[in-house]
């Protein structure tokens, strides 16, 4: 059955009549979870089920955000507290090597469990490079503030949560280390200069541009395009993400109902879509948004629906191994570098 190119949400632990028909009309791509969806394991994988049972797809991707530190969906009493990505830089320039292995732990034990709950994607890793005076909206979320030694983490967080069953999301392409202001509030704006930001802030990117699938940012870069933020700006997806970088896969949004981006719901679909992102994320779970997503994304095909196959078959089964030992190891490496 087609799909429409947008991922959704849903208001709380289970699915309401309306968000089953919704889903059923509407045909998402993908589903994505927040705290107001979680409970416990059990109720978890059943909302995962309601969704895929809805669409009538056993194989769709769910998402989460479970990057360890502030951003963690899943958390205590049910699941671990894993650690902010910078805990992995600060290992890694004490270790090299101990803060790779530390970062390839974490994701593996964090895929683990999501594919617990049959949750298959995470929004991770990160590659931006957070500098002075930037808002502390990425802070400790990032691995460092070198390029090449942010990319190589992150590849290790990607190696990690594929051994695990789960495909990884690249974000913030091309940069939200600079912003200024949080996207969830307003719109920040960059005023670098672009031969900086090649040699920083796209540089971080570079050496990830074969992930499946990747996340935009909401920020506006002024040397490249003065008034469109990255994510519906086809002069930074052409030029930049899909150019510069070579991000060739699947391209998506971050949440369209961010207060960063301007108009309706529905224009707000419209220009990501004219821009070039692939797919359109919503993220609140408010359902008369959701509807306007839906009546604007358009059948998922051509190139968009190609990227999104080769993501999707991009997942490999999980890698057995002993959960216990990796979580022993991980604390003992980054208590080592408090």
């Amino acid at each position: 059955m087609s799909t429409r190119a947008f991922i959704t949400g849903a208001s709380g632990l289970g699915l309401t009549m309306q968000e089953r028909e919704f889903l059923r009309a509407g045909r998402p791509w993908g589903f994505i979870l927040f705290k107001r969806n979680i409970d416990n394991p059990l109720q978890v994988a059943r909302l995962v089920q309601e969704f895929r049972e809805a669409i009538e797809d056993g194989d769709a991707p769910v998402l989460i955000d479970q990057e360890g530190g502030r951003v963690q969906r899943l958390g205590p009493p049910h699941w671990p507290v894993y650690p902010a990505g910078a805990t992995f830089g600060a290992l890694y320039d004490r270790d090299q090597a101990a803060g790779l292995e530390a970062a390839r732990l974490g994701a593996q034990l964090i895929a683990a469990d999501l594919a617990d709950l049959g949750i298959t994607v995470d929004c991770l890793p990160l590659a931006d490079v957070p500098v002075p005076g930037a808002d502390a909206v990425i802070g400790d979320r990032a691995y460092g503030t070198d390029p090449l030694k942010v990319a190589t983490i992150a590849r290790a967080v990607t190696e990690g949560l594929e051994q695990g069953g789960v495909l990884p999301v690249l974000k913030h392409i091309p940069g939200h280390g600079r912003a200024t202001a949080d996207t969830h509030h307003r719109l920040p704006i960059v005023d670098t200069l672009k031969d900086e930001l090649e040699a920083v802030d796209f540089a971080a990117f570079r050496p990830l541009s074969d992930l499946p699938m990747a996340m935009t940012a909401h920020v506006v870069f002024s040397a490249i395009d003065a008034t469109q933020p990255a994510t519906t700006s086809a002069t930074i997806i052409e030029q930049v993400i899909r150019g510069s970088i070579g991000f060739q896969g699947l391209l998506m949004s971050d949440d369209v109902s961010m207060n960063a981006l301007t108009g309706s719901i529905a224009q707000r679909t419209r220009a990501i879509v004219a821009a070039g992102c692939d797919m359109v994320l919503h993220c609140n779970g408010q359902l008369d948004e959701m509807r306007q997503v839906a009546s604007e994304a358009p059948e998922l095909s051509g190139v968009a629906l190609d990227r999104a196959r080769r993501a999707l078959a991009a997942r490999r089964p999980p890698q057995p191994f002993d959960r216990e030992a990796a979580r022993a190891k991980l604390d003992a490496l980054t208590a080592a570098s408090a």
